[in-house]
């Protein structure tokens, strides 16, 4: 079992393996090692002990194929608890493996190990892990990489080469610092400094010409783009100068293709594009900000890399993209509509048209009291009013042994009164009841759940993220939803399916899933910031009526907290 040094040889020759003969391939059980250790990073002139695995900023790609077994050892060296998250993995009756610190797992202590042991099932694209415990997710991620059984290849033009595009952002100082010195004043964390792309910032930010990915392409071929939004608060655009790009994948799953100038991405988002090197040779920049259409402060600079032509000199200065403006709401909203699940008969979207139980769940801001804090209040997030208190027993634990006083499972299917959710911005009443409050799903219900965005305090985009579940967004609007009216025109064809979709500024937004999957699992904003704040749950989805349809025993080793 090897640490990963070289990640793109080892594409190369994974692809070569599993790819040169005809004979089918086995499912195969790939293992490796991830040693949690704490290095010296340098960005925009800034030094500073980052915590990374295996030394590498971002982390090693798991390269895996549909019907694998993955093993993970997690080996903590660092002075943090951690926990590991495989983002988009559904993780069937196996929520041990899935990784959020207190909801399946208690963390891995500084000198301890933990290995996750998963199946990739039925999942094949892209998608992505990072720590889930604190805000370690800054350094800590890395791209996940599953291959289409051989008899099912891509329903796209065969590439001639793919790269991983990792958004993130950097901080100067030290981010868990900045979120302590935050929370002790009730206020956000500082913007981030930079945004990068596979951590590196580009030639706009200091210090940053040597800290610049580069693609170099020939002409005349075709590339995939295997694109992750792994930042902590920001959804981003991103274009590449003077090619189109063919959205062909979205969260791992197959999508109809179509051509777009630039595509938009929430924090946990995956999309994977085609781009045709068919310009002149030069070179271009590919670059990526944010886009933000409420009064939010963020980090608005345009991070930046280059796809270059074979044999053009790197003294060539790069074309620079349009990138639409960073409140363009028409171009998201447009950007979002296109989306469409594949549909095929090897891709089938299996969209539950009979809904067994409807929920509707409010977004909001909200402010309790902190005595501790400089104004004595603090800001807070909740959904139907609840802000989610983490516990110090992992839930599903708590769930698979019957440890009593650990949840509860009233969380409430709907807001405690009806308000004109997105008129007027509401500035008084900001309270939010406090709880570990979960909500309990009969197995193989199917769900229809309304995500409202309110205007307490502000409107705002959010990216919300279910754990354990893909999902069909079958509707989305602006305004408040309207319960007669809305669902006429939900699309139950063919859908886009996710894991993580973004809630629209002042609107709503409408997902349906079959809860076919046992265990304790996660829902929550993945703005960093919000998740802190308390804008999360849990739905705890009773075992079925066979062992197959249970929960999983827990694995040997499994941490304690």
């Amino acid at each position: 079992m090897q640490r990963i040094r070289n990640p793109s040889f080892l594409v190369l020759l994974f692809c070569f393996l599993e790819f040169s003969g005809s004979f089918p391939v086995e499912a195969a059980v790939k293992k490796y090692q991830f040693d949690v250790q704490v290095n010296n990073v340098s960005r925009l002139c800034h030094a500073k002990p980052i915590v990374t695995v295996n030394g590498m900023f971002p982390g090693p790609t798991i390269y895996a194929r549909e019907g694998d077994r993955v093993i993970v050892n997690v080996t903590n060296h660092a002075q943090y608890n951690m926990s590991i998250h495989w983002h988009g993995l559904k993780q069937y009756r196996n929520g041990w493996a899935d990784g959020p610190a207190y909801i399946t797992q208690c963390p891995i202590q500084t000198g301890h190990s933990y290995v996750y042991d998963f199946n990739v099932t039925g999942q094949r694209g892209t998608l992505w892990w990072h720590a889930h415990i604190l805000w370690l997710r800054a350094t800590v991620y890395g791209a996940i990489v599953i291959m289409p059984k051989p008899e099912k290849p891509f329903p796209f033009p065969q590439p001639h080469l793919e790269t991983n595009i990792i958004f993130g952002e950097w901080w100067n100082g030290d981010i868990e610092t900045l979120v302590n010195q935050a929370n002790q004043l009730g206020s956000p964390p500082p913007a981030s400094d930079a945004h990068t792309i596979n951590g590196k910032p580009g030639p706009l930010f200091p210090c940053s010409e040597k800290h610049t990915f580069a693609l170099e392409v020939e002409a005349g071929k075709t590339y995939l783009l295997r694109i992750i939004n792994a930042a902590l608060n920001d959804e981003l655009f991103f274009a590449v100068a003077g090619h189109d790009m063919t959205v062909v994948e979205i969260d791992a799953v197959y999508t109809k293709p179509f051509i777009t100038k630039a595509i938009l991405l929430g924090p946990g988002q995956t999309t994977n594009v085609l781009v045709n090197a068919n310009r002149p040779p030069n070179r271009y920049f590919m670059a990526a900000r944010p886009f933000m259409d409420a009064p939010v402060p963020i980090d608005n600079k345009t991070v930046t890399a280059i796809l270059q032509y074979k044999g053009v000199p790197n003294t060539v200065l790069p074309v620079f993209p349009n990138l639409p403006a960073p409140n363009d709401t028409t171009f998201a909203l447009g950007y979002n509509s296109k989306l469409r699940s594949l549909n095929s008969a090897s891709f089938p979207a299996n969209v539950p048209l009979k809904v067994d139980r409807q929920l509707f769940y409010t977004i909001g801001l909200g402010t309790n009291p902190c005595p501790s804090c400089v104004n004595g209040t603090k800001l807070v997030a909740s959904l139907n009013n609840v802000t989610f208190i983490m516990p110090k027993t992992a839930l599903l634990q708590a769930h698979y042994f019957n440890i009593s006083g650990v949840f509860r499972t009233d969380f409430p299917d709907r807001p405690p009164k009806p308000f004109n959710y997105t008129g007027a911005p509401l500035t008084a009443n900001l309270g939010t009841s406090l709880g570990t409050r979960l909500s309990r799903v009969e197995f193989n219900t199917t769900i229809e759940l309304i995500l409202q965005d309110t205007n307490l305090l502000t409107v705002e985009s959010h990216p919300f993220h279910l754990h354990g579940y893909n999902f069909f967004v079958v509707g989305t609007g602006v305004g408040n939803f309207d319960p007669k009216k809305d669902p006429a025109k939900f699309n139950l064809v063919d859908p886009p399916e996710r894991n993580t979709v973004g809630v629209p500024t002042g609107g709503w937004t409408a997902i349906r899933f079959r809860a076919d999957n046992p265990g304790v699992w996660f829902m929550h904003c993945h703005l960093e910031v919000h998740t802190m704040w308390g804008l999360k749950m849990a739905f705890v989805v009773e075992n079925g009526k066979t062992p197959e349809e249970s929960v999983l025993p827990p694995p040997k080793g499994l941490p304690r907290c």
